[in-house]
């Protein structure tokens, strides 16, 4: 059982980023799927989710507006669209998959080893 995270990279600020996390042995539909971040000496924040019965989409309030979560079944693979990028958003993102959702990261029970974003002013 394994997600991996990739897409990460440096950009500019005011650019995009497709993150992707794709599963081994998990099929993502049937699991909460969640997106953190953790900035260099800071903890880990929740930043999006996308509930596994209802499809419910969420985000924090520091990226609304400017990412999307989406999934391609298919692929098994759920992305974070991340668009109008800050120097901010500079992170070290990880995907998560639980059998529920929530902005806690304890409550997820599948963590990817996580991408690195670098947005420079």
């Amino acid at each position: 059982v394994q997600l991996q995270a990739s897409g990460g990279g440096l950009v500019q600020g005011g650019e995009s980023l497709r993150l992707s996390c794709s599963g081994s042995g998990l099929t993502l539909e049937g699991f909460g799927m969640g997106w953190f971040r953790q900035a260099p000496g800071k903890e880990r924040e929740w930043v999006s989710y996308r509930g596994s019965r209802d499809g419910t989409r969420d985000y924090a309030d520091s990226v609304m507006g400017r990412f999307t979560i989406s999934e391609d079944v298919a692929e098994n693979t759920v992305y974070l669209q991340m668009n109008s990028l800050k120097p901010e958003d500079t992170a070290v993102y990880y995907c998560a998959a639980g059998y529920s959702v929530s902005m806690g990261p304890r409550e997820y029970d599948y963590w990817g080893q996580g991408t690195l974003v670098t947005v420079s002013s």
